[in-house]
Parts: C-alpha cells; sequence; structure tokens
C-alpha cells in the first residue's frame, strides 16, 4: 500500500497525519507513506496497532516534520505535557522504518525536555534521518531499534531510554558546554543498551567539557566502538549522575576511539576499554539479537 503525502493539494494528502488515520484497521501488510519536499508542521502519532510503516522522504534536507512541544507545554486537560508527551514523532507500532527525513522539536533551547522523536516500537529503524532538538532529542523506549548514516544533535541527554539500540555511522552533534550525550536507562536483564559503531562526535564552535553518558538508571550499558571524537568531549568521558553507587553497576565502554576527544588513559576508573576480542562482539546481529534491519 502506498500513501503520498504532499504540499501540492493536488496529490495525495496534505497532512501525514491524516495519511496515517487514512489506513483502514483491517489492513496489515507493509505501507509506504512517500512524503514529497516540505514542511510539515504537525504532531505525529504512529498508533501501536498500525502495520509496518515506512516513512519515505526525498532526502533530508528538503524534508521536515517539525514541532514545538516541550515538557511545560500546557496539554489539552490544562497539565504540562511532561517529557514523555512532548514528542514532535511518536512511534508506537510494532514495526516502524523512516528514511531521509528530518524531525524537529523546534522548542528551542533553554525549555527543557522537548522531544523530536519518542521511538517506543517493538522494531524501529531509522536510515539517513537528521534529529533536531536540544535537551533529550531522542527517546528509545523499549525493543530493538537502529540508526544508519542518521545525524543526532543536542545539548543534555539527547539520546535517552531503555532500549537496545545500534548506532552505525551516525554523527552526534553537542550544542551546549557541559552537556551529556546519552542517558541510558538499560534494564538489568539487557545485554547492551546503546552501542555505537563507527561513529562521530563533533561540536559547535567553543563548546567543551560535554560527557559521553551518564547513567539515568542503575545498569546503564553504552559502548562506542570507532569513533571519532572532537575536542568536545571531555577527557573523564563519563558521569556518574551524582550517584557513586551507579559507578558499581554501570557499564561503559570503549573501543579504538580516535581525535582530540579520545582519552583513554584519562577516563574515569569505573569506565572499560575493550580488548580486541570484545570489541569484535559487538556487531549487529549480536547485538540486536539476531534480527537484521535490512527493509521488511
Amino acid at each position: 500500500m502506498l500513501i503520498t503525502v504532499s504540499k501540492n493539494s493536488n496529490e495525495g494528502y496534505s497532512s501525514l497525519q491524516e495519511a496515517l488515520d487514512s489506513i483502514p484497521p483491517e489492513h496489515i501488510s507493509e505501507v509506504t507513506i512517500r512524503i514529497r519536499p516540505g514542511v510539515y508542521e504537525e504532531k505525529i502519532t504512529v498508533r501501536q496497532e498500525a502495520p509496518p510503516i515506512l516513512l519515505l522522504g526525498e532526502d533530508p534536507d528538503s524534508t521536515l516534520i517539525s514541532w514545538s512541544d516541550n515538557a511545560h507545554t500546557l496539554g489539552p486537560d490544562g497539565e504540562p505535557l511532561g517529557t514523555f508527551r512532548s514528542g514532535t514523532l511518536n512511534v508506537f507500532a510494532e514495526n516502524f522504518t523512516a528514511e531521509n527525513v528530518t524531525i524537529r522539536n523546534a522548542s528551542g533551547p533553554g525549555t527543557g525536555q522537548a522531544v523530536a522523536a519518542f521511538v517506543d516500537a517493538g522494531q524501529a529503524v531509522f536510515r539517513r534521518v537528521r534529529l533536531l532538538g536540544d535537551q533529550d532529542t531522542l527517546y528509545t523506549g523499549k525493543g530493538r531499534q537502529y540508526y544508519d548514516n542518521c545525524y543526532i544533535e543536542g545539548d543534555v541527554d539527547y539520546i535517552f531510554g531503555a532500549a537496545t539500540a545500534l548506532f552505525e555511522r551516525c554523527h552526534l552533534h553537542n550544542k551546549r558546554s557541559r552537556g551529556y550525550i546519552t542517558a541510558a536507562s538499560t534494564p538489568e536483564a539487557a545485554k547492551f543498551g546503546y552501542v555505537f559503531l563507527d561513529c562521530r562526535i563533533t561540536g559547535g564552535a567553543g563548546v567543551s567539557e560535554v560527557y559521553l553518558g551518564r547513567p539515568w538508571r542503575d545498569y546503564a550499558h553504552v559502548a562506542f566502538i570507532r569513533t571519532s571524537m572532537d575536542a568536545s568531549v571531555t577527557g573523564e568521558g563519563w558521569h556518574n549522575w551524582g550517584q557513586p553507587g551507579r559507578e558499581e553497576t554501570s557499564r561503559y565502554e570503549e573501543f579504538a576511539s580516535s581525535g582530540p576527544g579520545a582519552h583513554p588513559e584519562a577516563r574515569v576508573s569505573w569506565s572499560r576499554q575493550l580488548t580486541p576480542e570484545e570489541a569484535a562482539g559487538y556487531r549487529v546481529l549480536t547485538v540486536l539479537d539476531g534480527w537484521h534491519p535490512e527493509g521488511y
């Protein structure tokens, strides 16, 4: 099933949410929603009962989904939305893929938690997607998630959550000094939390003292494998979030980091440098428990 969303009134739906809502409840096979270039200012929800969905833009530079809710925005009930209802794109479906689009929370710096993509899916894939925001840009709620050639920016805890998520060839961009890239809440029983393979980290002009992560929950797991890091990354690398006990339970790992921000000798003592043999075990199939996200 193919649905088109376009700013051209003569071509398909003008609203992405309307396109999603048009899918018949009894439809169970894959649905491709082709998004023509344009700025789509709307808050999107992909419901749990949705069939496998592919949101397919033409390219991230020309295809933008944007909204500006934050944790303090008042909802229909008159109460603040909170972090978990602030998302621009909210995914609850079991199988979801997005390609060649930009997803932005335009709330702006200093407005608090403001999620661009809230991903609470069984299996989710993002390819060539830009995720733009400040604090809490990407929430990875559950399931297995794969990010390939994506650009993700923010300042505080801008990748956070409990899912097992693999980031391959992604670009992470730090927008503010003394920030944190990850805030994992990996469950105790999970073998993997966040794994970054062959990624790069950059910072804006003058940005410094950014931590690779801090543990949102006790058993946070984050591994950076062959990641290029610029000088925005602090030598310590990792922060305990003011919870010394989490130094005993968190698993923070690196292998073959490079660039001015790679300082294995300066990292906190409770992080680890993996051996080549250990790092070889961080492969897509292994991290994602046998699932390789090649299309559907």
